[in-house]
Formats: C-alpha cells, sequence, structure tokens
C-alpha cells in the first residue's frame, strides 16, 4: 500500500510578503488556481489508492482543513505538530501514525506541500520505481534532473546502479556558483529535492539506529498523542524536548541503504520570487501578472496586485 505523507509545516519566509508564518505558501493559489497543497494532493490521482496523511503546524490547522474538503479529499490523518522540528521528526510521527494504523509495512511516500511538479506523468513514473527499490528494504529520495547551475539547491552525487535507482555517493550542500557548474558540466549531480519513499517501519529502523534520541522523543510524543475532531494531537510536553533534525542529517546521510531515483518532471520547491516567476505562465514579453495591472515597455517581470491597480 502507498500512503502519502505530505509535509505542510513550512513557513516559506522567502516569499515574504506575500507567504507569512500564518498564511505560509504552501497554502496560497501561487501557481494556477488551486494553492499549492491542493496541487500536492490532485497530483496523487492515479497513484495513491488511499487518502494522505498530511502533518502540520497547529496554527493551520483549519486552514489545512477547509483546503482539503474543498477539494474533496478527506484526510487519512491530519497530525498536529505543537512547535516545528523540522523534517525527520514530522515524518517518524507519520510513519507512527502508519503503524497505529497497522501499516507499519506501508510505503510512505513523502511530499513537502510547497512544490511544484509540472510534469505529473514523469512524477508517477519516478513513484513507481521508487517504490520498486523500497519495497527490498531501500530508503529513496529523489534527485531532479539539474537544468542549470543552480547554486541555490543542494546537490545529490550518483553512486552505483540499483535496480531504478543510484545508491547515494554523497549529499552536498549548496554549492558556489562554480562548482554548481562543475557539477552540471560532470551529469554525476541531481538536486536534492526533498521528497522520499520507505516501508515506514524501515524509517523508523533507521532512525533509532542513527537518531535515537529523535526516535525515542516522537515514539512517546505519539503514544499520548489524543483525537480532536479531525485532528491528532502530538503530546506537547514530550514533543518539545524533540531536537531539530533534517531526514537528510538524521538519516539519508548516515544509512548504508539510502538510493536516489532521477525525477526530470519540470520540479521546483518555488523558493524565491524568481523560481515562483519561471514556475508560472508567462506572456510573450516574458511578464507574469496578476490582479489589476497595467505594463508597458515591461520585460521579464513578475506583478501581482491584490488590491489595487499597478
Amino acid at each position: 500500500m502507498l500512503v502519502p505523507v505530505i509535509l505542510s509545516g513550512g513557513a516559506g519566509t522567502r516569499l515574504w510578503p506575500l507567504s507569512r508564518e500564518l498564511y505560509p505558501k504552501q497554502l496560497l493559489a501561487l501557481v494556477g488556481r488551486r494553492t499549492l497543497l491542493q496541487q500536492t494532493v490532485q497530483r496523487l490521482a492515479g497513484l495513491a489508492a488511499c487518502a494522505p496523511t498530511v502533518v502540520c503546524n497547529e496554527a493551520h490547522r483549519f486552514l489545512v482543513a477547509e483546503q482539503l474538503r474543498s477539494i474533496e479529499c478527506s484526510a487519512r490523518a491530519i497530525v498536529l505538530e505543537p512547535m516545528g522540528r523540522n523534517t525527520a521528526p514530522a515524518i517518524a510521527l507519520a510513519a507512527h501514525a502508519a503503524l497505529a494504523a497497522d501499516e507499519g509495512d506501508a510505503l510512505l511516500l513523502v511530499l513537502p506541500a510547497d512544490h511544484v511538479i509540472a510534469d505529473i506523468d514523469a512524477f508517477h513514473r519516478a513513484v513507481e520505481a521508487a517504490s520498486a527499490v523500497a519495497r527490498d528494504g531501500a530508503l529513496a529520495t529523489f534527485g531532479v534532473v539539474p537544468r542549470a547551475p543552480e547554486s541555490g539547491y543542494g546537490y545529490i552525487r550518483l553512486g552505483e546502479l540499483r535496480g531504478g535507482a543510484y545508491r547515494i555517493a554523497e549529499f552536498v550542500e549548496k554549492p558556489a556558483p562554480e562548482r554548481a557548474a562543475q557539477f552540471l558540466a560532470s551529469g554525476e549531480y541531481y538536486w536534492n529535492s526533498g521528497m522520499f519513499l520507505f516501508r515506514a517501519r524501515r524509517y523508523l529502523e533507521e532512525l533509532e539506529r542513527y537518531a535515537p534520541d529523535i526516535a525515542s522523543v516522537c515514539r512517546t510524543s505519539f503514544a499520548g498523542a489524543a483525537r480532536d475532531l479531525d485532528f491528532t494531537r502530538i503530546d506537547t510536553g514530550a514533543f518539545e524536548a524533540c531536537r531539530s533534525e533534517s531526514i537528510d542529517y538524521a538519516v539519508m546521510e548516515k544509512t548504508t541503504d539510502a538510493v536516489v531515483v532521477p525525477l526530470d518532471a519540470g520540479w521546483s520547491d518555488v523558493g524565491s520570487w524568481a523560481s515562483l516567476h519561471e514556475a508560472c505562465e508567462r506572456d510573450a514579453q516574458g511578464n507574469t501578472l496578476y490582479g489589476d495591472v497595467l505594463v508597458e515597455d515591461t520585460h521579464g517581470s513578475y506583478i501581482d496586485s491584490e488590491s489595487r491597480l499597478v
């Protein structure tokens, strides 16, 4: 069984003032008429038979629930984080939710709620390839085939081929532009997408091995969870002791079973105004215009007017 896990805890501060702490970018309709969260759910059509588990900030719970309801999505669980502790604990909570539903061997497809993917068919093919290796115990991430020497993304260096995936030789932090150009020219590096696929129980095993303190806190926090309407409230007192750590640092850079699956699907994390402009439709002059906007001799611009004429 493939269980989508949607991480919706980000603040999207790089798109301020449009994206704000209490109204982050995943809850905004930045590309098209649906919000990024809604688009993330809708691209699962034809891929996952079951509804997603959503992990979100407690402050966003009603916005998230309403956006899911408006696209007729009934989440299998909406897990509320009392405070943000990065991706390793968030995914652990989702894995414990799977165990609680007797789905410990379910495949968790972990997706940030604020990404854009243009080619849905290519995305589905990559998920199918990752599912095949994940069933055999691998922890898969998706490496985006780079289109440019982007210095704003982390990179993954390819190792030897393993089925439909590559072993991960190395994770590389955001490089300087000159080094990013070398990565692109070599053909041996992919962008780190922050999307993952693995069995729930396998992830918890590796978390226990390499970050036992996080594993212990998340296990205790979920054991003390309470049901509140459509929400699963994690034990705040237990969870606040958890350190903040990404899944890359906590598990993926340490495990011997990490693999990367190529993804060439028009992916963007919409992490800046420039990447948002690139992800949007543009006119013949390269402009993206929203709202009440008049332009003259304007090229390559993103203009969004929410309340008055620009």
